[in-house]
């Protein structure tokens, strides 16, 4: 017994001593043999790019004089990442592509009063934040937790769950594995982070995936400046606001979104994984909560990371879908959903390395507006769902009988629905009706008034203007024989009707228009061509037939306003009121003073 109490007591310097014998690659993650290497899912072959000493210092003078709302700047910066940024200049960039500067000088948080706060309980109560998981199962427990303790049994499950969490993320990296002093102290960082971000925005707490998150920020940035990058990161919709919170509802509509964007993108691939039953949430979820850390090759996520600080959630779509573009022939030859699923959630290094991966990445062009599309076919398709689900009939429940005064209320209410109806559609006729006067109305030309001795005074050529609308009417109803008749009993020159191509009778009567002219009377118009321009050269031409006038009024004499006919005989026009047009003949035109009633409205002509 004593002796396996002394060999257990010399286990832990002998796993320090391991731990400190261990090499690490140049990225820091441990170097294992290759057994170990595909159990941890690892490779240490890195192919990214080496850059050379002019692309440095060409790239850390943009970042000099960096300005985010420059579009020159950010064009740079895209040339350098598609070259590939050096890594000892990866936290730079990302600070710059952040903004973190001037938002933790605009922000009114404060990071170290806030870690004050959450720091000075545990040290009364003796939890030391760099032993935190044993110190947390030792000392403080939610059922423990109360008032006194001064945290709430909230706050106690919180701790439990990051602590178990640091445990989780990166075992392998040398600024979490182990006991070793760079470990215990890199976990002691990423535990504050989180537990300060709880803190920050509590209505999302701690979800998971935050501590990939963290860690990753905490390799290439201070403590202070990883906590402000995750809390742009998680709050910005441009980037992970839209992945994170505590119900997973969002990683579920962006794993919907991205199914159709792959449906969309590659429909055969996306009916084959339909059909051998693999969901796009069971892959889709790990991808983006840990923003593909999970791949082999450390160099490939990485440039994945710097397409996200560039593009934002967008560049998590198209990382997304460069990996099933480039996975899709090893995929369309297996069937077994089993299979499929962890291909997808443990890429082949064959497929995630640097120079396979990033060209594929660059080769997918996704735009935020097709992205946004995606989003909104989503929810068009689920609002469909629900309401099909809203209308499918309730068959636990018998229909119930309507009572009598449920039904005559319906009634009542129907009969005072149609009453209106009615209503409406008598006005409705009555507006046609009048349309159709108005629409006859404008094909009555006035032509002319008598000169043969009955001269009338203003008063009574008003009236007889008054007149001519109930007189078309009658006209308009009595038979075309009737009128015929009546017009041939007349002595003086009645109504004549014009028409677009002259009849002999018409051609007779050019040599009399001036008499034709003197006389007022309605002419009609026979129908012709339909539309407007139609009925406006056939009136033309008749005005032309009877050597007439057809002048714009209101405008002075000596306008040079040119007429729209001038007659040859005559090509000085007359002008009176604006609004109307005058038609005068050439034996007419001295007449012009005593026959005002001359004259056509502009809108009779249309």
């Amino acid at each position: 017994m004593r002796r396996r109490s002394s060999t257990s007591s010399n286990r832990t310097p002998i796993i320090k001593r391991r731990a400190s014998n261990l090499d690490f690659d140049e990225f820091g993650f441990a170097l294992s043999k290759k057994k170990e290497q595909k159990l941890q899912h690892r490779s240490h072959e890195y192919s990214y790019p080496q850059a050379d000493a002019i692309r440095v210092k060409q790239l850390c003078e943009l970042l000099s004089y960096w300005n985010g709302s420059s579009f020159i700047c950010r064009s740079q910066i895209e040339r350098f990442i598609r070259m590939g940024i050096p890594p000892s200049l990866r936290g730079r960039v990302w600070k710059c592509l952040l903004n973190l500067d001037s938002i933790r000088e605009s922000d009114v948080f404060n990071y170290q009063a806030c870690l004050d706060e959450i720091r000075k309980p545990l040290v009364d109560l003796g939890v030391s934040e760099y032993s935190i998981l044993s110190s947390l199962s030792s000392t403080l427990s939610p059922a423990r937790a109360s008032p006194a303790l001064a945290f709430c049994s909230q706050e106690v499950a919180l701790f439990h769950q990051i602590a178990q969490e640091l445990q989780r993320s990166f075992p392998t990296h040398r600024s979490l594995m182990g006991e070793s002093p760079e470990a215990i102290e890199g976990q002691a960082k990423l535990f504050r982070i989180l537990t300060v971000y709880a803190k920050y925005n509590p209505q999302i707490g701690y979800s998971q995936g935050m501590s990939c998150i963290a860690a990753v920020l905490l390799m290439h940035l201070s403590e202070e400046e990883a906590f402000w990058a995750l809390v742009v990161l998680l709050r910005e919709p441009k980037y992970l606001s839209e992945l994170f919170d505590l119900s997973s509802e969002k990683i579920q509509h962006q794993a919907a979104v991205f199914h159709q964007l792959l449906k969309h993108r590659r429909p055969s691939l996306s009916q084959h994984m339909e059909d051998c039953g693999v969901m796009s949430l069971h892959y889709v979820q790990p991808w983006f909560l840990a923003l593909f850390t999970s791949l082999p090759c450390w160099d490939s996520a990485l440039a994945i990371w710097d397409l996200v600080m560039l593009q934002g959630l967008v560049g998590v779509f198209r990382a997304g879908l460069a990996i099933m573009s480039l996975l899709e022939s090893r995929l369309m030859a297996l069937t077994d959903h089993t299979t499929m699923q962890n291909l997808l959630l443990r890429v082949p290094v064959e497929f995630s390395k640097h120079h396979v991966l990033v060209p594929a990445l660059w080769a997918t062009d996704i735009q935020e507006s097709e992205v946004k599309c995606m989003a909104t076919l989503v929810l068009e398709n689920a609002g469909e769902d629900l309401r099909k689900e809203n209308l499918k009939p309730n068959c636990t429940s018998p229909p119930t009988a309507e009572p009598e005064a449920h039904k005559t209320d319906a009634k009542a209410s129907t009969l005072a629905a149609k009453e209106p109806t009615k209503e409406a559609t008598g006005c409705v006729t009555k507006n046609v009706f009048t349309r159709m006067l108005r629409v006859a109305r404008r094909y009555l030309v006035v032509v002319g008034q008598s000169s043969g001795g009955r001269k009338q005074s203003r008063t009574s050529s008003s009236s007889s203007t008054e007149l001519q609308p109930s007189k078309a009417k009658v006209s308009a109803c009595l038979p075309q024989a009737q009128i015929r008749a009546k017009r041939r009993s007349q002595k003086g020159p009645g109504l004549r009707i014009l028409s677009r191509k002259p009849t002999p009778s018409s051609q007779e009567s050019d040599a009399g228009a001036a008499e034709d002219c003197s006389e007022p009377g309605l002419r009609r118009l026979r129908s012709g061509p339909a539309g407007r321009g139609a009925h406006r050269r056939s009136v033309h031409k008749a005005l032309r037939r009877r050597s007439l006038q057809l002048c714009p009024m209101g405008s002075p004499r000596n306008s040079t306003h040119r007429p729209l006919l001038v007659s040859a005989e005559s090509p000085r026009p007359a002008w009176s009121t604006a609004g109307h047009y005058r038609m005068l003949s050439p034996q007419c035109e001295a007449q012009d003073e005593q026959n005002p009633r001359l004259t056509v409205r502009e809108s009779q002509l249309i």
